[in-house]
């Protein structure tokens, strides 16, 4: 990196948190520091609830995901606006009209301690992982391919954040979140149009649409009633669904951003905002990998995108490796012989047949690369999905606008975990420490909000320094959320809608019904996606089933 990449980089994560820090300066008492005085207006909800999501990970995994497996992955988003309008309807009223801090302390209200208690501690437990995660992805991605020290990039994202979450709470959150959104949609468009600039001469948008539509990456849509696909339009709109409503509805790090809204309107048009934008933005931002996979047939990629692979050279495999390497020059040199002839006469019918068997044969001999570095490296991760943007920027990328996309990449870090931390806190204090130990004074509350944050921000950064690859990393954090959100959202709507079942009864259906979930995901019997609607149907047929078989009334 150049001096000007430092210093860009340096100054834009120094001003978001002295930004941060000087906002929030003169906020005092729990209201203040747990909904942020009830001040925020709609856009500043909707910015909040869409950086709340966004992580670095979003940005980093999302054009990764879209250059090896297309635009596919669009669909996880497409049940989103229908949650959030239900969202709309039914849960902002009821949060609002109990004037709540945290969702759980809805669940007490309605069937009991015990099952507030548990809805509280299944959130603290994937969010806390959440936290960890959001952290450790860049950190691990930025450490490989700069060189840097893995462990120092953790603690540094991890005390940023946590220097003013923990100071301003939840309006620090919230204004701070506004500028990181700023610099993140600015970095992509920056990006998006160098890609399209780096095209040959010749070559618009309308040509790298069809070239990636020939290499099978525009196939948005697929109507498949597969149910171990893990993207289909049926996933999406029913597991996508139900996972934007256990998200949106229940996990505390999305509801504390639009409690913090002056009023139920603000708080809707926040969520329709962010329901209008949402698969447009994801849809973008897949876009952007589709069309570095188009740079790329112009331009020779890495057969293998995570640097840790040219440790292959130093076993005995290494001879195997460069036989691969020499069949993946000769396909970049096919295909440099395709597009010149694409120049000159066009895209015909031919050429995307052609276009479409060079793409597949690239494939086989990635996969033949990585089975080679899973045989001699076991320890490395062959998914390299999250290195390809990094990898692209860093190269290709003049100097300047490369430390403005890293300063998008931690602000997005930031954005996401400052809310999990934010959310981590105030749910601890409220629904766990207030709830057992009441009387004491609301500077006392406070206090122990802001050591209890303190505590999460130091726990994610320990969960972080010995957190791990898993797959792709976007496709992790949806994971760990769809194993707990089916049974929370359960709850929260059997509680809004069933009226009959009462707080023995959801709590043993909720127990059960986790149980059921870890092992369907264990055993692997469907898609990820489809245990948010699993999960929330089970808690319903068994409180059901409960209720009636007790005698309770």
């Amino acid at each position: 990196m150049s001096q000007i990449d430092w210093i860009i980089l340096g100054a834009t994560l120094a001003f978001i948190v002295i930004y941060g820090v000087w906002k929030t300066r003169k906020d005092q008492g729990m209201d203040n520091y747990i909904l942020g005085g009830k001040e925020a207006k709609w856009a500043t909800v909707g910015l909040s609830v869409m950086a709340t999501q966004a992580s670095a990970i979003t940005f980093l995994s999302t054009p990764g995901q879209a250059y090896h497996d297309g635009m596919g992955f669009v669909q996880f988003y497409f049940g989103l606006p229908i949650a959030m309008v239900i969202i709309c309807v039914t849960f902002i009223p009821i949060y609002h009209r109990l004037k709540v801090y945290t969702a759980y302390e809805y669940l007490e209200s309605r069937f009991d301690l015990k099952t507030r208690t548990l809805a509280a501690i299944l959130f603290l437990i994937q969010r806390g992982l959440a936290a960890g995660i959001t952290i450790y992805a860049p950190a691990i991605i930025l450490s490989t391919i700069l060189g840097w020290n893995l462990y120092y990039l953790i603690v540094i994202i991890g005390i940023l954040v946590i220097i003013y979450t923990v100071l301003g709470g939840t309006k620090a959150v919230n204004v701070t979140q506004k500028q990181q959104m700023t610099v993140i949609m600015f970095g992509m468009f920056v990006a998006f149009y160098l890609i399209l600039s780096y095209l040959p001469e010749g070559i618009g948008f309308v040509d790298a649409l069809t070239i990636a539509g020939a290499g099978d990456k525009m196939d948005v849509v697929d109507f498949s009633f597969d149910p171990k696909s893990k993207y289909t339009f049926w996933s999406g709109i029913t597991g996508g669904l139900f996972l934007a409503l256990s998200y949106f509805g229940t996990d505390q790090s999305q509801v504390q951003r639009y409690l913090s809204a002056k009023s139920v309107k603000e708080s809707r048009m926040g969520l329709i905002m962010n329901g209008l934008l949402k698969v447009p933005m994801q849809f973008f931002i897949l876009l952007v990998g589709v069309m570095v996979f188009v740079f790329y047939q112009f331009n020779k990629a890495p057969i293998f995108f995570n640097p840790l692979g040219d440790q292959i050279y130093e076993t005995a495999a290494a001879d195997e490796y460069r036989s691969v390497e020499k069949e993946y020059d000769q396909l970049f040199l096919d295909k440099q012989s395709l597009y010149a002839l694409v120049a000159e006469q066009g895209i015909t019918e031919e050429s995307t047949a052609n276009i479409n068997s060079l793409t597949l044969k690239e494939k086989e001999i990635r996969n033949k690369a990585k089975d080679i570095l899973k045989t001699n490296l076991p320890q490395i991760e062959t998914n390299d999905k999250d290195y390809v943007f990094i990898t692209f920027i860093l190269t290709y990328l003049p100097k300047g606008l490369i430390g403005l996309l890293l300063a998008m990449i931690f602000s997005a870090a930031m954005s996401s975990t400052a809310s999990e931390l934010n959310a981590l806190g105030a749910t601890t204090s409220v629904d766990l420490y207030r709830r057992r130990i009441p009387g004491k004074s609301d500077k006392h509350y406070l206090m122990m909000t802001k050591a209890l944050t303190l505590m999460w921000g130091v726990i994610a950064i320990c969960f972080a320094c010995y957190g791990t690859l898993f797959e792709n990393l976007i496709q992790f954090v949806n994971i760990v959320g769809s194993v707990f959100y089916g049974t929370i959202l359960g709850i929260f709507l059997v509680g809004f809608y069933i009226k009959s079942v009462k707080g023995n009864a959801i709590f043993w259906a909720a127990l059960i019904s986790e149980s059921l979930i870890i092992l369907i995901f264990w055993m692997d019997i469907v898609g990820y996606l489809w245990l948010n609607a699993i999960g929330c149907l089970l808690v319903t047929v068994i409180a059901l089933v409960i209720q009636k078989m007790s005698k309770e009334s």
